[in-house]
């Protein structure tokens, strides 16, 4: 079936979808004033409820849209839409991971000349300014940027005699919860937090997923998972999974179930990566359940740069966060991109950080006295860090296939071995060309 065939499906499917549907504003009050629709995934819907209020102006009205708490199921969602030509969806808030996509469909207005000076200026951090560039074009303005890093209770690492001063390795880790009654919290569920996983363990043994000099070539990217640095994650998996260190919902874990690990009831806690939202967290949940007991436990709290796969070569933390696109079919592209400035800029990205714990894309903002007072200074710093000098998913227009091919040969994670980068470079290969169906 040809690229304008599938278009066609979709449109078709989309318009159908779209019709059964009760959709909110399309574009008008009916006053003359436009209404600017802000599709927005679930993650600090206070804080964007009142960045929509305080970006609207005398020309327009930004109205709030909620998106499903999938980023899969997002996608899907905004697909549909954008390929029906929905003009009333002005503004999306889009997992980087799926503008690549977007951006080769033509479903994003880029951003130009002075708008995309604003949107992707020297303030803005590496590993966030990237995701929003396709084709030498800005096509989306980073608001938001998460990383990860890893979390640990420093009685835990002082009983293991783990020095957590200098980079740390994932055998050290696991050998050092297994050896004194700890556990390792990671996302192994199959689902994305598990590719993201996957990727940085190889990223960080000096591998790819994807040949990056290939990745814009679609589906006749090189595949080079098959590789020494595939082969060195996937025995980091086999040994957590072999371990008395990993939790028993191992082969389930996702962003939430580990949390509960680090300040048990009984025991001495856990090592665990995860994303930026944890320190803000475990701060809420001072004496409540699932948190520390007391203000003195909660400072027993570590955090230190994401773990090293192979010993001596530089971790690469995950690189997340949301990006602000606006569809290329808005009946208002320029009031929309004003928009758009307006709810990544630096107040509003103070905002999201201080009020929901997502962290900022710009470097001005980890430096400002509202964060200073919200956040240990050496926690903004390995954030920013982790942001700057992180390793991205593949840059990809087929992500979506590229991540539910590795998920199906890479869960569970039980079952990984030696043999599995060859067996998921076999298979990914055979996806991106079209001679085996996911």
């Amino acid at each position: 079936m040809t690229t304008g065939s599938i278009r066609k499906v979709a449109a078709g499917i989309a318009a159908a979808a779209l019709s059964m549907s009760a959709l909110a504003a399309c574009g008008g009050s009916g006053s003359g004033k436009a209404t600017l629709n802000w599709y927005i995934n679930p993650d600090g819907q206070d804080t964007l409820n009142q960045l929509a209020k305080d970006c609207s102006t005398d020309s327009y009205t930004i109205k709030i849209q909620l998106l499903p708490a999938s980023a899969t199921d997002q996608r899907t969602q905004l697909a549909r839409r954008l390929a029906a030509e929905d003009s009333s969806t002005d503004l999306m808030s889009l997992d980087p991971v799926f503008v690549p996509e977007f951006a080769n469909a033509e479903w994003l207005a880029p951003f130009e000349g002075a708008s995309a000076g604003k949107v992707l200026d020297d303030d803005v951090l590496k590993g966030a300014g990237d995701t929003v560039q396709w084709n030498d074009k800005v096509v989306a303005a980073p608001q938001w940027a998460n990383t990860q890093v890893l979390w640990y209770r420093k009685s835990l690492a002082k009983e293991a005699g783990l020095a957590t001063s200098k980079p740390v390795t994932w055998d050290q880790i696991i050998d050092a919860a297994a050896d004194n009654g700890g556990t390792v919290g990671v996302q192994a569920n199959k689902y994305e937090a598990y590719v993201v996983w996957i990727n940085a363990l190889i990223q960080g043994a000096g591998g790819n997923i994807l040949d990056p000099s290939t990745v814009e070539d679609g589906r006749d990217a090189k595949v080079t998972v098959d590789s020494k640095a595939g082969e060195d994650a996937a025995g980091v998996i086999e040994k957590l999974a072999d371990s008395k260190a990993a939790q028993p919902d191992f082969s389930t874990s996702n962003e939430g179930t580990s949390l509960g690990a680090m300040f048990p009831a009984d025991g001495p806690g856990e090592f665990m990566t995860n994303w930026t939202f944890v320190y803000s967290n475990y701060k809420g949940l001072i004496g409540k359940p699932g948190g520390p007991k007391d203000e003195a436990e909660f400072e027993d709290l570590g955090w230190v740069r994401y773990p090293e796969t192979v010993a001596g070569e530089v971790s690469k933390p995950p690189i997340g966060g949301i990006d602000i696109g606006v569809g290329a079919y808005s009946k208002h592209p320029e009031d929309a991109q004003e928009a758009a400035i307006c709810v990544t800029n630096k107040e509003a990205q103070t905002a999201l950080a201080v009020n929901e714990g997502l962290m900022p894309s710009r470097q001005s903002v980890y430096d400002s006295p509202e964060l200073a007072k919200a956040y240990p200074a050496d926690l903004l710093t390995l954030f920013s860090q982790s942001v700057d000098t992180g390793g991205p998913r593949p840059k990809s227009a087929f992500y979506s296939q590229i991540s539910s091919a590795l998920q199906s040969r890479w869960h569970s994670p039980t079952s990984v071995s030696s043999t599995t980068p060859e067996k998921s470079a076999e298979f990914l290969t055979a996806i991106l060309q079209g001679k085996a169906l996911l």
